[in-house]
């Protein structure tokens, strides 16, 4: 998913998209591909909004150099993640489906998660990690071991546990977008997605292992990740 305006990160994203800047050494959506590679996937949609998408296209092509073949969807306007995953409807062709944020960069290896999710006959599972800023985030109230919720950017969060932005949904994702009404911001809310698969006690959940950075929150995230890729350089 690489749509979205990157307000937080004006003016650098006054010309260009967020997920088209660098981090360290090669451009923000070039992570998420990568990811996705590495856990053996290698059919990839990219939903990107109609200002740079373009722009896409003429950096990653077919996905040829990056040993994967690439689509492209363009969502005509800000509508939030949820609808703008609803365009990758046809994409899944009554499959699972693998949902990561363009401005999400991290360190795990996806690709146990992955195979494990592919025994999962029906659900969801999102991934978890660890926050100093919990009122920045959807924050996940686990009880028991279990997910019970997720309120979004809460005022008193009673944990520290974040959901990314990497998603495993079943091809029912697509019939529970359907039934999402706008939030108050008049977007339709991924949290909502997964708030009705774990209502319907169909979401697992996973603690992101090693470190993970939303380039997409400021200028601080943004550096903090590059300095974390070029440390490690593996990924």
């Amino acid at each position: 998913m690489a749509g979205g305006s990157g307000t937080r990160l004006m003016p650098l994203t006054k010309v260009t998209n967020k997920h088209l800047l660098p981090v360290y050494d090669r451009p923000m959506i070039c992570f998420p591909i990568q990811a996705l590679k590495r856990a053996g996937i290698k059919d990839i949609l990219i939903v990107s909004g109609r200002g740079h998408a373009g722009h896409f296209l003429e950096l990653l092509g077919s996905g040829k150099e990056l040993d994967v073949k690439l689509s492209y969807e363009v969502q005509e306007k800000a509508g939030g993640i949820a609808q703008a995953l609803s365009l990758a409807e046809d994409f899944a062709d009554g499959g699972k489906i693998i949902v990561i944020l363009g401005d999400n960069v991290f360190q795990q290896n996806l690709k146990r998660a992955v195979n494990n999710f592919k025994k999962q006959k029906i659900g969801a599972k999102i991934f978890l990690s660890r926050v100093k800023n919990p009122r920045a985030y959807g924050i996940a109230q686990i009880v028991k071991n279990k997910i019970v919720g997720i309120e979004e950017k809460p005022k008193n969060p009673k944990n520290n546990l974040a959901v990314v932005g990497i998603y495993f949904y079943d091809n029912q994702v697509f019939k529970i977008i359907k039934t999402l009404k706008p939030s108050a911001r008049g977007e339709l809310e991924i949290t909502d997605v997964n708030n009705n698969y774990i209502q319907n006690k169909l979401m697992r959940y996973e603690i992101l292992q090693g470190w993970w950075g939303d380039c997409g929150e400021g200028f601080d995230s943004l550096l903090q990740a590059s300095q974390l890729v070029a440390k490690t350089k593996k990924l």
